[in-house]
């Protein structure tokens, strides 16, 4: 077993809010922090074992959200998942380090805007059966996954607002 399953092996907390709306609300969280990146100073934030830097948080943002996604697309249709063997939140990669700019900023917003639309329009409409049902095989409900994907804001937490107003 790796060091991970544990992290998987709780079941996320879930509460009343649509599922619908969560990816989309964590992303707009994500970017309008990214937005105090812009005079990133090139020293990484350390925190929970890791050194994190805006590119770092944006590229495991959207990483989270695409593996999950997949895994969405895949239990829809009836097909095994793929799970994500590399967890690069334990990698920081050389173009890590690059400067954060507002070209960056708005390749963020855009990929990332695209991947919480795709997440809209996939979740739009799904049965509440559905998006509570737990796999035969065991794990986690779409309404967990969904809850879980929604925590992504994290990654930004951990750089933080580097405006210096908080």
């Amino acid at each position: 077993m790796n060091q991970y399953a544990d992290a998987y092996a709780e079941l996320p907390a879930t509460d009343d809010r649509d599922p619908v709306e969560l990816v989309p609300a964590a992303v707009d969280e994500v970017l309008e922090m990214a937005e105090s990146w812009l005079g990133w100073d090139g020293r990484p934030v350390c925190r929970d074992g890791n050194a994190w830097t805006p590119h770092k948080a944006l590229r495991r943002v959207g990483d989270h959200l695409l593996d999950h996604l997949a895994e969405i697309e895949c239990r829809l249709a009836g097909q095994p998942t793929i799970p994500d063997r590399w967890h690069g939140r334990m990698v920081t990669t050389d173009a890590d380090f690059a400067r954060f700019t507002e070209v960056d900023l708005d390749e963020a917003t855009s990929r990332l805007g695209r991947l919480a639309a795709c997440y809209r329009a996939r979740l739009t409409g799904l049965d509440p059966d559905l998006l509570d049902r737990r796999p035969a095989a065991g794990g986690w409900t779409l309404r967990e996954v969904v809850h879980h994907v929604a925590n992504v804001t994290y990654y930004a937490r951990v750089v933080g607002d580097l405006t210096g107003a908080g």
